[in-house]
């Protein structure tokens, strides 16, 4: 039985997206998530999917901590790789959704025939479309498009206070860094929207250097500087501590030299990494205090994780 909602709102949807526009006839049954974070987002909202498409992780399906209470006793079928259409279509789904997917036009093309599939709207791109866009578009297909608003206005206004009680935060300048590759996300990506949300701003010098499709930009380590920044955050990458220590130009930089540098670990570089409205209040809860000792103006004042993880210059 599907699940009900006194609020759901009524069929046909159409949505409009990057290769024209789909119309959903009806309430879905049996959803196959082809997005990365995806699953998250439906989670959310209480549908949760036939199928979905695991990113990374050694977690049940695919599922992160924050979104296992919401997955419940479901058993989603869990895909890897590649857009399998063959696969797909034995699952008979009456709902395909791939916004945050990489699906291209071909692709779009050979799963409509399968069932109804939302890609992502054209001004984001595969991998830019915000969390609030995509929770919208998701409660839209699903009838949940009210459940959907009530969500996204809890949150912007978890965000607002936040802002709010840091005015100290507000311009200045912040990136989230992948440590395994020195990549820099942009203001375009979902973990650039997530620290703009919060009053700070991502080098304009990284979201130059960013194409439309292109989210993150490679950082040289013989030139630091486009993240020498306010609060610079590093995000996990399995074995990023040894790289970090290795990295000869990195004790040059006034974040290192200021304590303020912060050493996401892994769940909370996940859960930035998903942004989804399970994981964005366990990366609001973790994250805060981490900017707050990283902000404080004490040079001497040690940011816990960046401690943690061993990554304090000499004499903290």
């Amino acid at each position: 039985m599907a699940p009900t909602d006194a609020r759901s709102e009524s069929f046909p949807v159409l949505i409009e997206h990057q290769y024209g526009a789909t119309t959903v006839p009806k309430e879905p049954q049996r959803i196959v998530s082809l997005s990365f974070i995806g699953h998250d987002f439906l989670l959310a909202l209480g549908r949760p999917p036939h199928a979905l498409r695991k990113w990374f992780g050694p977690h049940p399906y695919g599922v992160w901590p924050w979104a296992q209470e919401a997955l419940g006793e479901a058993k989603p079928i869990v895909m890897q790789g590649e857009i399998d259409i063959e696969a797909i279509a034995a699952m008979q789904p009456d709902l395909i959704v791939g916004q945050w997917s990489g699906m291209t036009k071909r692709e779009y093309q050979l799963l409509s025939r399968i069932a109804p599939t939302v890609p992502p709207q054209t001004q984001y791109g595969d991998y830019g479309t915000p969390w609030q866009a995509m929770l919208q578009t998701l409660g839209h297909a699903t009838g949940r498009r009210d459940q959907a608003e009530d969500i996204i206005a809890a949150l912007d206004a978890r965000f607002q206070d936040i802002r709010q009680a840091h005015p100290d935060w507000q311009g200045a300048r912040s990136v989230m860094v992948w440590a395994g590759q020195n990549g820099a996300y942009s203001a375009r990506d979902i973990r650039g929207q997530f620290i703009e949300a919060l009053g700070f701003k991502v080098p304009e010098a990284i979201n130059t250097m960013a194409s439309f499709n292109n989210y993150y930009v490679l950082i040289p380590p013989e030139d630091l500087s486009p993240i020498d920044v306010d609060a610079l955050i590093w995000l996990d990458a399995g074995g990023s501590v040894s790289r970090l220590e290795r990295m000869p130009l990195r004790p040059t930089l006034r974040a290192y030299g200021e304590g303020r540098e912060i050493y996401a670990d892994v769940l909370l570089s996940a859960a930035l990494s998903h942004s989804s409205p399970l994981s964005l209040n366990y990366a609001l809860d973790h994250l805060v205090p981490l900017l707050e000792a990283a902000m404080d103006g004490d040079p001497a004042s040690a940011v816990a994780s960046t401690a943690k993880a061993g990554l304090l210059p000499e004499g903290f």
